[in-house]
């Protein structure tokens, strides 16, 4: 009889346990924390604290891109398995605490069995090698003509690195970014460092305040950094390509005092940086990556767009660095806090700049607000988007139908009393997630005034309700079923 050594019968006995506690947890599926418009983003069991991504770009931008992301987490109760989201890319290998683990998909899940379970409270190293393939076509990568820049919203980062890809979960983030050396690397934060290597240059870049994951961003392409100075002494930084940088310099100039006025509106701006990120991309829209706004090019260099206009689009994307980014919806339901904002002091903007009437913008969308309702819903409690075009989310009730609560709002409780809310929004929800009903009950306490009712017609009635102060305006109803 041939005798086993301790040291490799107590192993054997360790794997033989782990063997059959995997093999008595269900199968593997896909979680999510029960957003009811994205039911399967979002994972429960963990808190993320911090994310460290690398990326090395090999140079084409339809090559798969070598990754490594490790996530810092919490337990938040005992954790057998780990839910992550993640798709559009092959994962490699996987640790949870320096230790091998064990790993399947399920969905757009990556489901990691750890070898032991992670007690509540117990302290989360996930390391995932993987790669980051931008040939997708539901967003994460958006390919660039010299690159790749990152379109996250609503539910794509996971197409790009692991995370938890709901808003309710904001951590901070280190980007670790390799490129050939004739190509930039930008991404959210300050950059802390650079190095080159053999023809290659890596760049890591770090924010210093939490962020939502679709609001993360990185840039690789043929393109100048533009450094300037703001309000405060605030440093900004501009990505534009490099051969229309001094086109684009009289676009860029004007942040410095967009960014003057919003604080002006709603108190001092909330995080490290700020600038413009211009990609050679036509996406048909622009995104309010933190500390980076994303814009196609198209947009500062069509000539059938007025300039006020354009400035009106820089105002509103910068809004939401207070509204969206700094507070962040802690449901997609409250997306109207978002770009309800973002619209309101765009459509201010314009006024005061522009002598564009906004009390006429806001009758305009008075008179379609029960069309968008019945298209979209009501602000706060927004239809689904058709599966697989997850930004028809993003409909017009979204976006002029929530400023014109905002503006109800203010005919309400008088300009004054709303402009405290709006600065007490910003400064008491700073960093982090916030609900309608946080917004709801911040107004009443500030005006003194049981608003709940005034809220509750105006963000989840079917019909538009009556304008304070504007009796004679009037909502057209939309055609009846079948007519």
């Amino acid at each position: 009889m041939l005798r086993t050594p301790r040291r490799l019968r107590a192993a054997l006995l360790v794997a033989a346990s782990a063997t059959l506690v995997a093999a008595a947890l269900p199968a593997a599926e896909p979680l999510g924390i029960g957003d009811p418009l994205f039911p399967y983003l979002g994972n429960p069991g963990y808190d993320v604290l911090g994310y460290d991504v690398a990326l090395a770009y090999r140079g084409s931008n339809t090559e798969p891109l070598d990754a490594v992301t490790k996530i810092m987490a919490t337990a938040t109760g005992r954790l057998e398995r780990i839910n992550l989201d993640f798709t559009q890319g092959t994962v490699r290998k996987v640790e949870v605490n320096g230790r091998r683990a064990d790993f399947t998909t399920s969905g757009e899940d990556l489901v990691v069995t750890p070898r032991h379970a992670v007690d509540e409270g117990g302290a989360l190293r996930i390391t995932i090698t993987h790669t980051s393939d931008p040939n997708g076509r539901r967003g994460g990568w958006v390919r660039t003509s010299d690159g790749l820049v990152m379109a996250g919203q609503p539910d794509s980062a996971h197409r790009v690195f692991p995370c938890n890809d709901h808003p309710a979960d904001k951590a901070m983030f280190t980007f670790r970014i390799t490129t050939p050396a004739e190509l930039t690397a930008v991404a959210n934060g300050v950059r802390l460092a650079w190095f080159r290597t053999g023809g290659r240059t890596t760049w890591r870049y770090a924010t210093a305040h939490p962020m939502a994951t679709e609001l993360a961003q990185v840039s690789i392409g043929a393109s100048t950094v533009v450094h300037r100075k703001g309000p405060h002494g605030l440093q900004l930084r501009d990505v534009v390509p490099t051969t229309e940088a001094e086109a684009l310099e009289p676009w860029l100039a004007k942040t410095p005092g967009q960014i003057a006025w919003m604080e002006g509106k709603v108190g001092r701006y909330p995080l490290e940086t700020y600038g413009l990120l211009i990609a050679k991309a036509d996406t048909g829209f622009e995104l309010e990556t933190q500390t980076l706004s994303l814009f196609e090019r198209s947009l500062f260099t069509r000539t059938d767009l007025p300039q006020w206009y354009v400035e009106s689009v820089m105002v509103h994307e910068l809004s939401h660095q207070w509204f969206g980014d700094s507070v962040s919806p802690h449901r997609w339901s409250d997306l109207w806090l978002n770009e309800g904002h973002a619209s309101w002091y765009e459509a201010l903007y314009a006024e005061e700049h522009a002598q564009k009437s906004l009390e006429n913008r806001m009758r305009d969308a008075y008179t379609k607000s029960d069309a968008w309702r019945a298209a979209g819903g009501p602000p706060a409690a927004p239809k689904k988007a058709a599966p697989g075009d997850q930004l028809g989310l993003f409909r017009p009730v979204v976006y002029g139908g929530s400023a014109l609560v905002l503006y109800a709002l203010r005919q309400e409780i008088g300009q004054q009393a709303f402009e405290r809310v709006e600065r007490a929004w910003v400064t008491e929800n700073k960093d982090r997630t916030a609900t309608t009903d946080d917004y709801t009950a911040l107004a009443s306490r500030l005006s003194g005034r049981d608003l709940s009712g005034f809220f509750r017609a105006w963000l989840y009635g079917e019909r538009t309700p009556r304008m304070p102060g504007h009796p004679d305006w009037h909502s057209v109803a939309p055609p009846a079923t079948g007519a």
